[in-house]
């Protein structure tokens, strides 16, 4: 009787503390997942990536190019300008660029817009 009573109350503390676990990973009314963490951090590399692609091709044409030229030129290795749900646009003027991913999926987390621009500063809006 005393081996199932020590086995149960061993269970009882792995339950708590994996809901303590998972409270941490995934906060009520929103937050980080982690998940969401892992995609945010791919896409924060695919906008370096876009703003080193369009420095270079600015410093051999002259001229700062879209979405488009840069993958076609070969100056942007992508398949396409997505990731994970997050979509990429990129608007161009004489003097800079900006580089918009917004999360375009329906989803329960709250997921950041996230901007980069010729400074090469990531910044969340």
């Amino acid at each position: 009787m005393r081996a199932i009573v020590g086995l149960l109350i061993a269970a009882v503390i792995a339950f708590a503390a994996y809901r303590l676990y998972l409270s941490k990973a995934v906060p009520e009314g929103g937050g980080t997942a982690v998940t969401q963490s892992i995609s945010l951090t791919g896409v924060k590399n695919d906008l370096l990536a876009i703003a080193q692609a369009e420095r270079a091709y600015m410093a051999q044409n002259g001229r700062y190019a879209s979405m488009d030229e840069l993958l076609s030129s070969g100056s942007l290795a992508m398949s396409r300008p997505a990731r994970d749900g997050y979509e990429y646009t990129l608007e161009t003027t004489a003097t800079g660029f900006t580089i918009t991913a917004r999360y375009t999926r329906a989803s329960e987390l709250t997921y950041p817009t996230l901007v980069i621009d010729q400074t090469m500063q990531i910044r969340q809006q």
